[in-house]
Formats: structure tokens, C-alpha cells, sequence
């Protein structure tokens, strides 16, 4: 099995010469698979000099594929690229790129039914950022992300006090970030993301009014990049649909596919909200738009 796709999987965008994390960002899923294999093999050459940093910028670049390859639901080969990240990130020695490729891995585990194995992964990769003393603005955004992680993480396993335990000290932290956090940052986190990040734990603990409740201040600008605005409807999109309101659902749905569409198309959870909205509820405003959006024919 190749370790990346075949760009065929995906609906291919005008090419460009995009940043590997830019084309991320901008939900340009085809052009970043086909960046990969040439970003991978230029960072794993730069290792020849066995340099902590050297190590530490390999290790960023497998995330970044486990972190595409989960997103188009790719899970065998993110995890392969996820456990190559954690390799790289223990030689280098710096627990923010431990965390971060933990991070991507644990993801994968939740994926692939394993909740409780990636719950001891963020545990022991927040503990390890927490050491660090927290001193630096890079090292207080590792920390709110791996709690927000780490929330999450519980909240899909069912462990409904840890998660809204660590969700609350998430938000505590986040007073330390700033609203607009540098881009090249490990982890590039604000405190609009850490609330969204909430929504999504209430989300996964079954609670669609609390999520929406939470959620009721997010606005797209509060999000740098198409790929967040269009996180942030499709967040908000599943609460809906989880609480029974398709038309909600819809007009969610559609705000995602204008900022983002791969963030609809591409994502499989996201996706089969879509097509079963499409399908199940005839009526709804903007079907047809939705169907087209995601190359489904509206019958």
C-alpha cells in the first residue's frame, strides 16, 4: 500500500505553488497530496545532520500528512505517517513536537475504535508539556491545544467529568493566548478556537443544546483560514444535526462549503451528514446547493 494516495481520490484544483501548510489551510487536499512526497523526502535529507531541529521539522512534516490523510479518511496510512512523526519528534527531544505528533496519532486511534490507547497518548504528551514550565507563548498554545485534545479525546470515550473538567481548565489557559496567534506557531491556537473546541466536546457527549449554547458568539473572522471558518459551520453544523434540526443543518452546511468545500466533501463524518440531509429530508432550503457541493445528484 503506497503511503499517499493517488490525487485521483480528489477533486484536483488549478495547480499552484502553495506552502504544504498554506495549501492546509485553504482545504487544497489534492495539491498538498501531491506536495507531500517531495516535502517528506527534502526534510528527511535535511536529517543527515542529526540536529535536534532537523529532526523536529521532519517530524512536523509527517503530521501534516497524518493530518490530511485523517482528514479524507485515510486512517491505515495516517497512522503510519503519525507514528513516523512521533519517531522524529523523540529524537529531537522537544516535547511541543511530541505533543504535536501525539496529537495526530491519537486522532487516528479514535478513528480506528480505540479511545482509551489515544486518551494515555494526550495524557502523557499534556504531562510532558506541562513540565516544560510553560514559560513561552509557544509552549502556553501547546498547552491549551493538547488540553482541548485531551478533552475531546475523554469526551469521545465517555468519560464526561474529565472531559469537561479539562475543557474548563482549556479555557483558563486560553486567556494567556492571543486572538490572533502567529501562523508558523506548533500549535496555532486562539482563545475563539479553544470555544470551538468546547463545542465539539458537548457535541461528542451527546449534549446538542450545550454545544449550540457555547457557540452562539463564534463568528468566521474570529478564524484565520478557510479550513477553521469552515471547521467552525461544520461544528456547529453537526450540533444541529444531532439535535434534529435539518434546516439549521443545511444553512451550516452551506456556510462551510463557501468558505471551504473540502471541508464537506472530503471529511467522511461530514459528509454523510450531507447526503443523508439530501436524502432524508426533501424539503429543506438549499438541498440542491448542498447536493451540488458535494457532487451529489438531488433527486
Amino acid at each position: 500500500m503506497p503511503l499517499l494516495p493517488s490525487r485521483t481520490a480528489l477533486r484536483s484544483p488549478s495547480p499552484r505553488a502553495w506552502p504544504a501548510h498554506a495549501l492546509f489551510d485553504a482545504g487544497r487536499h489534492a495539491r498538498l497530496l501531491d506536495a507531500l512526497p517531495t516535502l517528506l523526502t527534502d526534510a528527511g535529507a535535511a536529517t543527515a545532520t542529526r540536529t535536534d531541529a532537523t529532526y523536529a521539522t521532519l517530524s512536523s512534516c509527517y503530521a501534516l500528512a497524518s493530518r490530511v490523510l485523517t482528514k479524507i479518511g485515510q486512517y491505515e496510512r495516517s497512522r503510519i505517517t503519525a507514528d513516523r512523526a512521533i519517531t522524529y519528534a523523540d529524537l529531537s527531544g522537544d516535547p511541543i513536537a511530541t505533543a504535536a505528533a501525539s496529537r495526530e496519532l491519537s486522532i487516528v486511534l479514535r478513528h480506528q475504535g480505540r479511545p482509551e490507547a489515544a486518551q494515555r497518548l494526550v495524557d502523557s504528551a499534556l504531562v510532558a508539556v506541562e513540565r516544560t514550565g510553560l514559560a513561552t507563548q509557544a509552549q502556553a498554545m501547546a498547552y491549551a491545544q493538547m488540553l482541548c485534545t485531551t478533552s475531546y479525546t475523554a469526551a469521545r470515550a465517555g468519560h464526561r467529568d474529565q472531559a469537561l473538567a479539562l475543557i474548563a481548565e482549556a479555557s483558563r489557559a486560553a486567556r494567556r493566548l492571543p486572538d490572533a496567534p502567529p501562523a508558523v506557531a506548533a500549535f496555532s491556537i486562539s482563545p475563539a478556537a479553544v470555544t470551538l473546541y468546547e463545542v465539539g466536546v458537548h457535541w461528542a457527549l451527546g449534549d446538542a443544546g450545550a454545544a449550540l449554547h457555547v457557540g452562539r458568539e463564534l463568528r468566521p473572522g474570529q478564524f484565520p483560514t478557510a479550513e477553521r471558518k469552515a471547521r467552525m459551520h461544520t461544528d456547529l453544523a453537526r450540533a444541529w444535526w444531532q439535535w434534529g434540526k435539518p434546516q439549521q443543518t443545511a444553512d451550516a452546511l452551506l456556510e462551510a462549503l463557501r468558505a471551504s468545500p473540502a471541508e464537506v466533501r472530503d471529511r467522511p463524518a461530514i459528509r454523510r451528514v450531507a447526503v443523508d440531509l439530501v436524502h432524508r429530508h426533501p424539503h429543506t432550503a438549499g438541498r440542491r446547493e448542498l447536493a451540488s457541493g458535494i457532487g451529489l445528484r438531488a433527486r
